[in-house]
């Protein structure tokens, strides 16, 4: 097999995109890994978009779709570096790839609809060497986590809204969890309370040896 890949799964603020820097500065530092990386951040995978300055949530349907061509994608490169054949070091003809905000959050979104497709998608992911990784934040740190990563959203904000909005954080990251737990993929969880970014990408990437 000529592919590995991570997908990150964590509510917003969970420090997904801190991993994801560090998780890229790390596999360019090896000389031995794989020249070919892909990275989809959130905005190639998630449900709520900002479409031309509006916003939409895709449905059920529309959402397996996305996710669909994503993993398809990577099975056509792979594919193309498999017809090469062996000959070649991993380096120049493997593929590394990032993916954020995927099958944990369709889960989370539809729980209570059938699972045939999100299964074949994770069952196509697993066969393409993906682990995940679901970054988590302790109760007794969600508010300040929400308000020191952008200070000027939370500046006119009541206590109320603030303890709202960390609730449904909370609720989120328990579901997320619980799902993951569902999943076929071999899933880890990460508490980011310590923001100690290269930590975690050097356990993740240490995951996929």
């Amino acid at each position: 097999m000529h592919i590995r890949g991570l997908i990150l799964e964590g509510y917003s603020h969970a420090g997904k995109t801190s991993v994801l820097k560090a998780l890229k500065l790390l596999q360019a530092q090896d000389e031995s890994s794989e020249r070919s990386i892909i990275v989809l951040s959130e905005h190639y995978s998630q449900l709520l978009n900002n479409v031309h300055g509006e916003f939409k949530c895709l449905n059920r349907d529309e959402h397996l779709h996305v996710l669909k061509e994503r993993v398809d994608m990577l099975k056509q490169l792979n594919g193309w570096a498999t017809y090469l054949g062996p000959d070649a070091s991993k380096g120049s003809r493997g593929i590394f790839f990032i993916l954020e905000r995927f099958h944990l959050n369709h889960r989370v979104a539809f729980p209570a609809e059938s699972l045939y497709e999100i299964e074949k998608i994770e069952n196509d992911l697993l066969l393409l060497g993906a682990k995940c990784a679901l970054l988590t934040v302790s109760p007794e740190n969600i508010e300040q986590r929400m308000q020191t990563r952008t200070p000027h959203e939370w500046k006119n904000k009541t206590k109320n809204e603030i303890r709202k909005s960390a609730d449904e954080f909370l609720h989120t990251q328990s579901e997320l969890r619980k799902q993951s737990s569902l999943s076929i993929l071999p899933t880890i969880e990460i508490n980011t309370d310590n923001k100690d970014w290269a930590a975690y990408a050097k356990e993740l990437m240490d995951l996929l040896i």
